[in-house]
C-alpha cells in the first residue's frame, strides 16, 4: 500500500464491512516553520519564541487496527472512542466514520449512525459499505425513497455488490410492494453471492408464480361455422 494514498476500494457485504478495505493510509506532514524577520536583525539578538510543536497523532494504520480489534472484541465503548478520535485526527479518511456508523447502528442510535454514514459517503462516494448501511437505516426509519436511492448509488459504484442487490430486492418486494422490480435484484444476488440461498430461491418462485397466475390464459378462437 502506498502510504500516501487514501484507500478508496469498495467494501464488501454489510455483514463483512470490518475488512481490510477500511484500513487507513498514512501521510506524513512537515512541522511548522516561522517566516524570516521583516526588519533587519538587531545588534543584540532578541529572545526567540520557539515554534509550536506539531502534535504526534501516531500512525493511523496502527491506530485503526487497534480500534478494529476493540470492535471485534465487543469492547464497544473503547472502540467508539478510538474511532471518534481517529475521525477527528484524520478527517480525510472514511474508515473511522464508517465503523462509527456501524457501532451507532448496532446500538440503535439511528440518527447519529445516518449522520456518520452520510459523512463517510460524502467524503468517499465509492464507499459502498456506507451506502448499503444508509439504505438499511433509511428503510428501518420508513424513508423508503432514500433507502432505494442509497442502494442504487451503491450499485452504480459496484454493480456486482450482492448485499445491495439483496437489500434493494427486499425493499422493493416487502416494503414498496413492487415484486416485479425486486425479481431481477434477487436473481443478481444469487448469481453474485455464489452460494445457494433457499430463502431467496423461495421468494423468486413466489413472485414468478404470482406473475404466471396474473397472466390471462390464452383461449383458442372459436372455429368458423360452415354455411348450412
Amino acid at each position: 500500500m502506498n502510504p500516501c494514498v487514501k484507500s478508496s476500494m469498495p467494501q464488501g457485504l454489510a455483514w463483512l464491512t470490518l475488512s481490510a478495505t477500511l484500513l487507513l493510509a498514512a501521510c506524513g506532514g512537515g512541522g511548522n516553520t516561522r517566516p524570516g524577520p521583516s526588519q533587519p536583525a538587531p545588534t543584540t539578538p532578541a529572545a526567540e519564541t520557539p515554534a509550536a510543536a506539531v502534535p504526534d497523532k501516531g500512525d493511523p494504520d496502527e491506530r485503526f487496527k487497534a480500534a478494529l480489534a476493540l470492535m471485534k472484541s465487543k469492547k464497544t465503548a473503547d472502540a467508539e472512542a478510538a474511532f471518534l478520535k481517529l475521525a477527528q485526527d484524520f478527517p480525510d479518511y472514511t474508515g473511522p466514520q464508517t465503523n462509527l456508523g456501524i457501532l451507532y447502528a448496532k446500538s440503535n442510535r439511528r440518527d447519529v449512525a445516518i449522520s456518520a454514514f452520510n459523512k463517510a459517503a460524502s467524503a468517499n462516494p465509492q464507499n459502498v459499505a456506507a451506502l448499503n448501511w444508509l439504505g438499511i437505516l433509511y428503510r428501518e426509519t420508513g424513508n423508503y425513497p432514500n433507502a432505494r436511492q442509497a442502494y442504487e448509488k451503491a450499485l452504480q459504484v459496484k454493480p456486482d455488490y450482492p448485499a445491495a442487490h439483496l437489500n434493494l430486492g427486499i425493499l422493493l418486494d416487502e416494503y414498496m410492494k413492487q415484486p416485479a422490480e425486486a425479481l431481477p435484484h434477487y436473481k443478481l444476488y444469487l448469481q453474485q453471492h455464489g452460494k445457494e440461498d433457499l430463502r431467496v430461491l423461495a421468494w423468486i418462485a413466489e413472485i414468478e408464480a404470482a406473475q404466471k397466475a396474473a397472466t390471462p390464459a390464452t383461449t383458442a378462437a372459436p372455429a368458423a361455422q360452415g354455411t348450412p
